[in-house]
């Protein structure tokens, strides 16, 4: 395993995505940018996501684990406790809040209603769960550590992160097409490829909708170049697409959205 394919699999893309997320949240909220947040959206990321990547893979072969694996579980276990040492700083609420996101975590990944069955098996469900994770860590989280009250605004800002993130899973949807089929039953499986593409452009059309009654003008530009940019991937991807479509170059759309929200406000 070469370098690329190790931060890929060590879950630091999909980590720096969750953190860009959070600064576009703070930049088109008017919150402050805090590095403690951004650290442990980063450490929360790559903990939460190797124990659900390789939870199972230790535990049926943990004595005979590659040096890559063991690699990616001692980088997590670090993360975790750097996790653990940024969490004691925040605010009780943002600690309830966490715990639920953690125990949905949880529930995405153990077998916990029955022997075989999770939340991740359950039809329909997978994208869903994962969206709103996402949309709850970078949006509600910030606000309850600015200390701000709730308002039919960041619900409303919340509803439209969803939506994005929605979007933003059709190409990892469609790309395990084949494995999903024999374990779960997704969008793609059930809606066939040509209309989960045209469902995920039509949310994203419906964000925009929303983006434009929440977002001042600058913010709103930038929003709807990344909704174009996340359509063309969408309606570009296949079953059988190249190794690093969704997981790199479809993830890396979140990093470009935050860089131009930092560098064009």
């Amino acid at each position: 395993m070469n370098f690329f394919r190790l931060y890929i699999n060590s879950s630091v893309h999909v980590a720096l995505a969750v953190v860009s997320f959070y600064v576009v949240t703070a930049i088109e909220l008017g919150l402050d940018l805090k590095l403690n947040l951004a650290l442990f959206l980063f450490f929360v990321s790559v903990s939460g996501y190797n124990f659900v990547k390789y939870a199972g893979i230790a535990q049926l072969h943990h004595l005979s684990l590659t040096a890559n694996l063991r690699l990616i579980q001692l980088f997590s276990l670090v993360c975790f406790v750097l996790m653990l040492f940024f969490g004691f700083q925040l605010s009780w609420a943002s600690i309830a809040l966490l715990s639920f996101l953690a125990a949905l975590n949880a529930l995405y990944a153990l077998p916990v209603f029955s022997q075989q069955k999770n939340l991740r098996s359950m039809p329909f469900v997978k994208v869903f769960v994962i969206a709103l994770v996402w949309a709850v860590a970078t949006v509600v989280f910030p606000w309850l550590e600015a200390g701000r009250d709730f308002t039919f605004t960041i619900l409303a800002y919340t509803f439209l992160r969803f939506l994005l993130l929605v979007g933003f899973m059709i190409p990892f949807e469609i790309r395990d097409m084949e494995y999903d089929y024999y374990s779960v039953t997704t969008i793609p499986n059930f809606m066939g490829l040509t209309r989960t593409k045209l469902f995920g452009v039509l949310l994203l059309v419906l964000s925009i909708l929303i983006a434009n009654t929440l977002l001042d003008t600058t913010n709103l530009y930038i929003y709807i170049g990344v909704v174009f940019v996340l359509m063309i991937f969408i309606l570009f991807s296949r079953q059988n697409q190249s190794p690093y479509y969704a997981s790199f170059w479809a993830e890396a759309i979140p990093v470009v959205y935050a860089l131009l929200s930092v560098f064009i406000e």
